[in-house]
């Protein structure tokens, strides 16, 4: 009976595969993935940007921003109109809504120019809107985001009055949500 060793046929198999290996990697082709490793995938679009359509107004408050403004209750969704709104309030003292638009821009909002102060919020191109006249306890920084969207934040003063309080107030919250705004 005659007997063979594998060890010189397993050797030769061996140094097979590593050439194969070799030369896949020295011309740069691919190599398929062993079986039960994770396969990456590499995509060459970036990731697509978000839209107003992708911001929910709720959320444009965090809790500390809502503690720098004094409001201590988490903001009520609602729509106005086709627009998507959030009310916050702090009882007694004020409220604040931010609405967000994403069929009108600045140019398509109703002011009345008189009212109206161009301003620039961070990136974003803006009206700060307030009767000084009636001296109503209200003000409103509308900010444009792109052409056919808006960022509106309203404030009331609960008692009427300090028009140029609630401004201070709009201005801030502005500032706040600026960032988050596409």
């Amino acid at each position: 009976m005659t007997f063979r060793s594998s060890v010189p046929l397993l050797g030769l198999l061996s140094a097979a595969l590593l050439a194969m290996a070799l030369a896949g990697c020295a011309s740069g082709g691919a190599q398929p993935a062993a079986p039960g490793s994770p396969q990456m995938s590499v995509s060459s679009s970036p990731p697509a940007k978000p839209t107003l359509a992708d911001v929910k107004p709720c959320d444009l408050l965090s809790s500390a921003d809502r503690s720098t403004v004094g409001l201590t209750t988490i903001g009520a969704g609602k729509a106005i109109g086709a627009a998507r709104a959030c009310d916050w309030t702090a009882p007694g003292v004020f409220g604040v809504t931010i609405t967000l638009d994403n069929a009108a821009g600045l140019a398509d909002l109703k002011v009345a120019k008189k009212t109206a102060t161009s301003a620039k919020v961070g990136a974003h191109d803006a009206l700060r809107v307030s009767d000084k006249k009636a001296a109503d306890g209200t003000c409103a920084v509308l900010l444009g985001v792109g052409e056919k969207g808006s960022a509106q934040v309203d404030v009331s003063n609960t008692n009427f009055t300090d028009t140029a309080l609630a401004c201070e107030r709009a201005g801030t919250v502005a500032e706040l949500i600026e960032p988050k705004l596409p």
